[in-house]
């Protein structure tokens, strides 16, 4: 789950000629234009969905408990509508500072637990307008390439914040709601939202699991059954240095063969990888061991 908090010199200075995406090592990004419209669309539709969605849901259904421990679905509703909240106003929303995400996210559900859940559709309702204006803004120059830190989650160029609401919302309702619910479970695995979500997931899976891949040696392709356009490696950089997402596949390292909506299940320990990926060489199995990704 998300649950970040971007500081006040999030659009200062100090970010205005800072580190570019990909001198971190992280997954090289396709043309600008492009990949703004594919985010933009992807988000439309995922906004869409949760719209349609929640006004479907019973009083009986908005009380099950959800795939996201701990939380019910109306839970996973109100965090869907507080992240939006803390994007497009922060000051406005009780928010964690704890520097774990997980953690900072629990902070606007327990605060809202007692709302109806009329209120928790007018919350989202709401702030999804406003948030979905506020990162189309940082799609454009010169807010899109600004790196700023988001706690747990590692430094990232402010257009990826869409990227990772679409994430958010494609984990949360088809894994989260749709363990409880089915026909969220049965929402469209839409190859956009699909492709958007896992460049989030590859962007930051280095830095997210940078402890848990510390000890890990062997590199990884993964290739996607629903999305066969995109692959990508992870790997050590060279000297033993850190590890690193690239696009494509290298013929030295193993490969996880597995679908794009799996791997958002199971890359975030919703799921155990070995029930839903094909993996060429068990050597690799630490490295998928060690993903754990917000």
């Amino acid at each position: 789950m998300l649950g970040f908090v971007m500081g006040d010199d999030v659009t200062s200075e100090r970010w205005a000629c800072g580190e570019r995406y990909g001198e971190r090592g992280t997954a090289p990004q396709k043309n600008g234009a492009e990949m703004t419209k594919a985010a933009i669309d992807a988000l439309t539709a995922e906004h869409s969905h949760a719209l349609e969605l929640f006004d479907s849901l019973t009083a009986e259904e908005w009380a099950l408990p959800s795939g996201c421990a701990g939380w019910s679905v109306q839970d996973v509703a109100q965090h869907m509508a507080s992240t939006f909240h803390m994007i497009a106003d922060a000051a406005s929303i009780e928010t964690g500072s704890s520097g774990v995400s997980e953690a900072n996210a629990e902070v606007p559900v327990q605060a809202r637990r007692h709302w109806t859940t009329e209120q928790v559709k007018a919350e989202y309702r709401e702030w999804a307008d406003k948030g979905i204006a506020t990162l189309t803004a940082m799609q454009e120059p010169p807010l899109a390439e600004m790196v700023v830190p988001l706690n747990d989650l590692g430094s990232h160029p402010l257009h990826l914040l869409m990227n990772a609401i679409v994430f958010d919302h494609y984990c949360h309702l088809r894994h989260d709601i749709g363990a409880a619910i089915r026909r969220a479970a049965d929402l469209p695995h839409d190859p956009l939202a699909l492709e958007v979500a896992i460049e989030w997931m590859m962007a930051g899976a280095p830095q997210m699991c940078a402890d848990a891949l510390a000890p890990c040696r062997v590199g990884v392709n993964f290739v996607f059954t629903d999305v066969q356009h995109i692959s990508y490696r992870l790997v050590r950089a060279p000297g033993d240095g850190p590890w690193e997402m690239h696009q494509g596949t290298d013929s030295h390292h193993p490969v996880a063969v597995t679908s794009a909506h799996e791997f958002i299940g199971w890359a975030t320990k919703r799921a155990d990888w070995r029930a839903h990926t094909q993996l060429t060489d068990e050597a690799a199995a630490a490295t998928l061991d060690a993903l754990n990704i917000i």
